[in-house]
């Protein structure tokens, strides 16, 4: 799969899905014993979707720890490579609490985990989320870091 300067391989029992916004360029539905996941694949373009420091402290602030405080340490991130392309990696769990920016927070949802990725492209940041239960996005962590390390330049 891929759109616009870089591909990758999509994981065996990932369902394709039509992006349900323009900021998407792929979705996919990931099902499992804990209840659906997805993950959803954004390219904003040249200069836009701020850098990778405030897109992984965003990611981290949707999540609370289960008697209420933010998540903040809690979290892991890592950098990898792969071939000359930069990777961010983001591993978040805990009481997803949503809500994009300012914007609202949604109802929390208990025992959730957040898979996320951010690749440096040819003229922008691409950004890879995979978000649903825990118990789901624990089985497909190895699916979703072979997803990353797939990524190339092309398309």
């Amino acid at each position: 799969m891929g759109a616009r300067g870089l591909t990758w391989a999509v994981p065996s029992g990932w369902t394709s899905e039509p992006p349900s916004s323009a900021m998407r360029r792929a979705q996919y539905r990931i099902a499992g014993a804990g209840g659906p996941a997805e993950c959803v694949v954004f390219y904003f373009g040249p200069g836009q979707g701020g850098d990778t420091r405030a897109n992984v402290a965003r990611w981290v602030g949707q999540f609370q720890r289960p008697d209420g405080p933010p998540v903040g340490e809690a979290a892991t991130t890592r950098e990898i490579k792969v071939g000359d392309i930069p990777v961010t990696l983001v591993e978040v769990t805990g009481t997803y609490v949503g809500g994009m920016g300012s914007g609202p927070a949604g109802a929390p949802q208990p025992n959730h985990m957040l898979l996320g990725a951010i690749a440096e492209g040819p003229d922008a940041r691409w950004f890879f989320r995979a978000t649903g239960p825990q118990a789901t996005l624990e089985k497909e962590r190895q699916g979703f870091e072979r997803m990353i390390r797939s990524i190339k330049r092309g398309g």
